[in-house]
């Protein structure tokens, strides 16, 4: 090899060893290293650190167990495995079993608040004009007539429960439980529908009157409560001195054998704790003893505010069924 040849060879060597090891070219090669390393890293991470916390058994809202899912939960909260007393799994996501309760059916269900002065009387004929249309609609569709009533009846409660919130927050004060009970009404009242969507499936137009009916009485309801409170809940217990008298004949129906008395839904058999032979004139008289308290609740709450006091002076018949 001749020199000038040797010495382009050794030029065309150095130029191709400044490139790799020039600082340009080790800041890439640097970087390819680096992100190699990184990415094994992270494959190793994945692998080994996965999120700690499992939800098992996760149900729809009402207890559907059959369509349960195991669901990995990112922020950790998972929901407590609860059981009855016999060890069976609980099912029902919208109520626990502390929440359960044996319905007093000796309360009178015949009370009646004598309207004596304009409000009373004005509240008492609100009612009755609401309810000779709906009769007339439903005739004896029992159960139709009952989730149409579930619906509305469901409403005051939450929306009065908002209010007194509201004013409990803008006031700094307390409410006396009164929200915590009202919110327990609306409740009561969603359970009732709940139960009766298990034993019969309104038709399209039930659906939309429902739609309709429901749309117009928040609104309604939610300007009476802020006008007058007192006048809301006298309304409201004379409402559900109707829900009594129309679960009482369909009591009558059910004894003639009109109706026929079908086994209880499990939802009921757990929610009242009734026995498992259970049947659905259990579940009707429950219910009935249920709107029996709503009613006294409300005209208790409307004597009061009728004296001159306020809610939160009273202490509020919490947890009373």
């Amino acid at each position: 090899m001749s020199r000038s040849a040797a010495v382009k060879m050794s030029g065309l060597l150095m130029r191709q060893l400044r490139g790799e090891f020039s600082p340009r070219g080790g800041i890439v090669q640097i970087r390819h290293w680096s992100n190699m390393s990184t990415s094994s890293k992270t494959k190793e991470e994945q692998k080994t650190h996965q999120p700690p916390h499992t939800v098992a058994d996760a149900t729809n809202d009402d207890g559907d167990g059959d369509k349960a899912k195991k669901i990995v939960s990112y922020w950790g909260v998972d929901p407590p495995k609860i059981s009855k007393e016999d060890g069976t799994p609980w099912k029902w996501n919208s109520f626990r079993p502390w929440e359960t309760y044996s319905a007093d059916i000796s309360i009178d269900v015949k009370k009646h608040h004598l309207p004596t002065n304009f409000m009373d009387k004005f509240a008492f004929w609100t009612v009755q004009s609401l309810k000779y249309p709906t009769y007339l609609f439903f005739q004896r569709r029992h159960m139709c007539h009952a989730m149409l009533l579930e619906t509305v009846a469901a409403v005051p409660g939450m929306v009065g429960g908002m209010l007194l919130h509201c004013k409990s927050l803008r006031r700094f004060e307390h409410s006396g439980g009164w929200i915590k009970a009202l919110l327990e009404e609306a409740e009561n009242e969603r359970m009732h529908l709940m139960t009766f969507i298990e034993l019969s499936n309104p038709k399209w137009y039930e659906r939309a009157l429902v739609f309709a009916v429901q749309g117009v009485f928040v609104n309604a309801y939610f300007l009476a409560y802020l006008a007058s409170p007192k006048l809301a809940h006298r309304i409201v217990g004379y409402l559900e001195e109707e829900a009594v008298n129309s679960y009482t004949e369909f009591l009558i129906d059910i004894e003639k054998g009109l109706f026929e008395n079908s086994p209880a839904p499990a939802i009921a058999i757990d929610y009242w704790r009734l026995p498992a032979d259970a049947t659905l004139k259990d579940v009707v008289t429950v219910i009935r003893a249920d709107e029996a308290h709503h009613r006294d609740l409300n005209h208790f709450a409307s004597d009061i505010q009728c004296q001159g006091h306020e809610l939160k002076d009273y202490p509020a018949p919490i947890g009373y069924h």
